[in-house]
């Protein structure tokens, strides 16, 4: 089973910090928000950066290269799938369309494929057998439902207080104190 995957945050380290790509479904299990981090090369994760806010550039990129030659050769990208992980080296696939309309599969490094398909504007997917694997709790998700439950619950709270909430007895006559 293929779940569409959106980007959420792209991080470029440099030196002793690593980059990453962290992915997020689509449409979120609103009960058990989810992400899927992959480690990542800090010149991949400037691919990925340039074409999710692409750039004007005097000469294109190899992503755009490849871009170009695809379509020129009557060919076209119609998603990614990362259908693999092993350890922390994860797999992924380009789905092809050739100029004489077969399918064919590619296989490469899922930060080349992210790179194709924002240049390209297609889905990228990710098997669920990955997500099992190493997808992990989005923790940003889960505090800010939890904020929104608290809120909610604020709220809830001051809709049902009354003015005789606020009425305090010093314990036998009822006269509130001062």
């Amino acid at each position: 089973m293929l779940t569409e995957m959106d980007i959420k945050t792209v991080v470029i380290g440099g030196g002793p910090v690593s980059s990453l790509i962290v992915l997020k479904p689509a449409k979120q299990d609103e009960k058990e928000p989810l992400s899927l981090p992959i480690r990542i090369g800090s010149v991949e994760a400037t691919a990925i950066s340039m074409g999710v806010n692409p750039e004007n550039s005097a000469r294109p990129m190899t992503h755009d290269l490849l871009k170009s030659v695809m379509e020129s050769l009557g060919g076209h990208l119609c998603s990614v799938i990362i259908n693999d992980v092993s350890g922390t080296t994860f797999y992924a696939q380009l789905d092809l369309v050739n100029a004489d309309g077969r399918q064919v599969l590619v296989d490469c490094r899922p930060s080349d494929a992210i790179a194709l398909a924002v240049r390209c504007g297609v889905p990228l997917f990710a098997e669920q057998s990955v997500l099992d694997v190493a997808g992990m709790p989005d923790f940003g998700a889960i505090e800010e439902q939890e904020h929104d439950q608290e809120i909610q619950d604020f709220h809830e709270f001051v809709e049902g207080l009354s003015p005789d909430d606020f009425n305090v007895t010093d314990g036998g006559d009822n006269t509130p104190q001062k």
